[in-house]
């Protein structure tokens, strides 16, 4: 038996993942959380195998799937983590692979594939959407076009109106390194400025 916890802050969209999934004899929807602390949480008691986890869980949250997912994988015996997210940017399926999620699904995806991708998630097999596979790929393809990590971060502050000020102070960096950042990311995109930066990211599928 497959053991899941659904995450996601929309009642409705749970109630459609438990009845989807109740329908399989293989698998067993233990909890549901509705944040990103109570996600980690029931994973921690409920020792699930797989955790369906969305990314946003609304602006009143503090913290994201992807922390919820880095926190779960960190757990002892971690369960699988399965992203199944409306989000399909750069920065938002980067922020799940590297948190340590198996697989990454959009909310759009056929009820088939879902269902195959927990079983292989639950299996330590990774399970991405076609789109999101492509994405990943086209970055490992084209690298003197992608941003890391740290400057979609930079990037994405910025986008938020964020002064270099601003973004220093959240990243715990000094000033001069957000501003060695910008320059990479300008020279990256072949842009001259901050908002030439966002809007060609966000063109790109870089930001959302």
């Amino acid at each position: 038996m497959i053991r899941l916890v659904i995450a996601d802050d929309h009642p409705i969209v749970r109630a459609g993942l438990r009845a989807l999934f109740s329908l399989e004899p293989d698998f067993e929807v233990v909890a549901e959380a509705g944040a990103p602390d109570e996600a980690v949480e029931l994973a921690e008691s409920h020792n699930p195998d797989v955790v369906l986890m969305d990314l946003q869980f609304g602006s009143h949250q503090a913290s994201t799937g992807a922390d919820a997912t880095r926190r779960i994988r960190a757990l002892d015996a971690a369960p699988y983590v399965l992203v199944l997210t409306n989000y399909d940017s750069d920065a938002d399926i980067l922020s799940a692979v590297e948190a340590g999620a198996s697989g990454y699904l959009l909310k759009d995806a056929p009820p088939h594939e879902l269902i195959a991708a927990a079983r292989a998630a639950s299996a330590g097999e990774s399970a991405l959407a076609p789109v999101i596979a492509s994405r990943l790929l086209n970055r490992m393809r084209a690298p003197q076009i992608s941003l890391s990590s740290r400057e979609i971060q930079v990037l994405e502050l910025v986008a938020a109106g964020r002064s270099n000020t601003d973004v220093a102070a959240e990243l715990f960096v000094s000033e001069t390194t957000v501003k060695s950042h910008l320059a990479h990311i300008f020279s990256k995109l072949d842009v001259s400025s901050r908002t030439a930066a966002v809007s060609e990211a966000r063109r790109q599928g870089i930001l959302r």
